[in-house]
């Protein structure tokens, strides 16, 4: 299926994406299942794939130390798929940890980076990763030495594209300058319920920096109810035939060419719905009234 493209760096990939977290987190779905779901996202034009090596569930759920549940996951699903794996852009991040008991921390230590992105490049069976971002900032490291570890790893080839998460303004300008314009990706929080990465959002138009947001739909638990929060996504839903989520992600297309939004799916028909909303085209006046909304 041909969808919608949009660029990251020098890359070009389809407008939405599969957030992987959903395949490995909470009461993720077995591993066949997933891996079905990601097919399901392949086979309907998806080429590019978010994940973590945070993305999985604590020791004491599962019985065993399950980090990097998701980008192994992924990695499966890409070898066993009978399409081009090629063609698919995976981004991962590292920097923000999740420990074997469920605790989180953050780490921007240089050392730290560059030993996970090693750690990720083999689970996700690779010797170059497509696209990592460093997940979330580190108060206790100087974002400058976070920011030359990512353009050590550029420099070295051991990734294609340098991004950043959950990061600000500021962080925004000085990893684009640090990367002398190499900054490819830009991956905040953003739906209409979470606007306040809006300004980021405009920055990256201006700069030329894809933006990815996460959680475009409200985040796990919340997406489904989309429609009754916002009443407009609903009657611009109906006035198409479609879901309030397509609405949603369609609007996000329209705020700039540099957005990708990345919803998360843990069944088929949820990425499959997903995936509409790139060719789904809504009016000045449509996107008026949710711009209002949201």
């Amino acid at each position: 299926m041909s969808v919608p493209q949009r660029t990251i760096g020098d890359v070009q990939v389809s407008a939405i994406g599969l957030g992987g977290m959903p395949l490995s987190v909470g009461q993720r779905p077995d591993e066949d299942a997933g891996v079905r779901t990601i097919h399901a996202a392949l086979d309907a034009g998806v080429t590019l794939i978010d994940t973590a090596d945070a993305y999985h569930r604590p020791a004491d759920d599962v019985g065993h130390d399950d980090t990097g549940h998701n980008e192994s996951l992924i990695a499966r699903a890409l070898r066993e798929w009978g399409g081009d794996a090629d063609s698919v852009l995976v981004a991962t991040k590292g920097g923000h940890l999740q420990s074997p008991a469920g605790e989180w921390s953050v780490d921007g230590r240089p050392e730290h980076l560059k030993r996970a992105v090693k750690d990720s490049a083999q689970r996700l069976g690779v010797d170059t990763i497509g696209l990592y971002q460093h997940h979330r900032p580190d108060p206790a490291v100087p974002y400058e030495e976070t920011i030359g570890a990512l353009r050590d790893l550029l420099d070295d080839g051991v990734i294609r594209l340098a991004g950043i998460s959950n990061a600000d303004l500021d962080q925004i300008r000085l990893a684009h300058t640090l990367l002398e314009g190499r900054l490819a990706s830009v991956q905040n929080q953003f739906s209409p319920t979470f606007r306040s990465s809006r300004a980021e959002l405009d920055l990256c138009a201006e700069l030329g920096v894809a933006f990815l947001p996460w959680s475009p739909l409200g985040g796990m638990g919340q997406a489904a109810g989309l429609g009754d929060q916002f009443g407009a996504f609903a009657e611009v839903a109906d006035a198409h035939g479609v879901s309030p989520q397509q609405v949603c992600l369609a609007w996000q297309l329209a705020l700039s060419p540099t957005v990708v939004p990345i919803p998360g799916a843990s069944r088929a028909e949820s990425i499959l719905d997903s995936v509409q909303a790139a060719s789904l085209e809504l009016s000045d006046d449509e996107l008026a009234r949710l711009e209002a909304t949201a």
